[in-house]
């Protein structure tokens, strides 16, 4: 680990022209002990080449290839490979904007008990346009992850800036490839870090007509990993002792509860009971409990059909 360095871990995959933009927020930064690590998540266009050329032209620029493993595992193999004592997770489709790592070391220096200083993400529309966030309450100011981010991961990837010995002591990412930052976030909170807001716009999170993975319906394979990232999300907020009776768990708790019924409505028998399992123990709400042990007389599928047609009976 080199000193007051910050690592910059930039997964891409496809996405050759985004990326170009994101290295140079990343190297345009008015602090100078940076490098930026490219990882390569298999990718099939001409991104290989854009990336021999950005390392070509920059020293501070690296880069790793691996084989297709997803946005998780390529943070991964990016941090493993990463020399700083900063860690700057960024998505090619994201910003940073130029004082970034000035204002987010800084403040880390001064407060040496914070873990992760964050500040302000702008969001803006795929026109380039700035837009509210309207899909969650963004931008938050707290002095503790838990209990906030059992609601929402109320941050972006772009917005915190990690002391390399917090995210050693998280352990590596994990293979899903959904809700995959969710499930990292919340491992942290487990270790309690306190967190340094920095008062001013440090990151931009752009939408674009380009693939997410985030973005598509509720087919089998989609819901199975959302399944596993909520399960492991509930046994970290037990994990860092969350009282169950806070409102934010009890949100964890009902999430927990209509994700079972979509699963078990598409015939994902195992993930519906674990989620199940897991909501009971956190929530002891009525319709829970009589979903429940009803889904145990006639299977979580028959259940979650059941729960899903009178769904769409009252939204009419």
């Amino acid at each position: 680990m080199t000193e007051g360095l910050v690592s910059t871990i930039i997964p891409v995959f496809n996405r050759s022209t985004l990326l170009v933009e994101a290295v140079s927020s990343a190297l345009e930064q008015t602090y100078p002990q940076l490098e930026v690590v490219i990882v390569d998540d298999a990718s099939t266009d001409d991104t290989p080449q854009v990336i021999a050329s950005l390392s070509g032209r920059d020293s501070r620029v690296r880069s790793v290839r691996r084989e297709n493993g997803g946005p998780g595992l390529a943070r991964e193999t990016g941090r493993q490979a990463a020399r700083g004592e900063f860690i700057q997770y960024l998505d090619s489709d994201d910003l940073l904007l130029p004082r970034k790592f000035e204002l987010q070391v800084a403040a880390l220096r001064a407060d040496p008990s914070s873990g992760i200083a964050y500040g302000i993400t702008r969001y803006r529309d795929a026109a380039g346009n700035e837009i509210a966030c309207t899909w969650k309450e963004a931008n938050q100011v707290q002095r503790k992850m838990f209990p906030s981010f059992l609601v929402s991961r109320w941050w972006e990837t772009v917005a915190p800036l990690f002391r390399r010995s917090l995210t050693d002591a998280a352990g590596p990412w994990t293979d899903l490839r959904l809700e995959e930052d969710w499930e990292y976030d919340c491992r942290i909170a487990t270790l309690d870090p306190s967190l340094a807001f920095v008062d001013e716009v440090l990151a931009e999170h752009r939408d674009h007509p380009e693939g997410r993975l985030s973005r598509g319906g509720n087919d089998p394979e989609r819901l199975r990993m959302r399944a596993r990232a909520h399960v492991l999300i509930a046994g970290h907020a037990q994990t860092a002792g969350v009282d169950r009776r806070l409102p934010e768990m009890q949100h964890l708790g009902r999430d927990l509860f209509h994700l079972a019924r979509q699963c078990g409505a598409a015939g994902l028998r195992q993930e519906s009971r674990e989620l199940l399992t897991a909501a009971v123990k956190i929530s002891a709400a009525r319709d829970l409990r009589t979903y429940n042990f009803v889904a145990r007389l006639i299977g979580v599928r028959n259940a979650g059909t059941v729960a899903e047609a009178l769904d769409r009976m009252r939204s009419r």
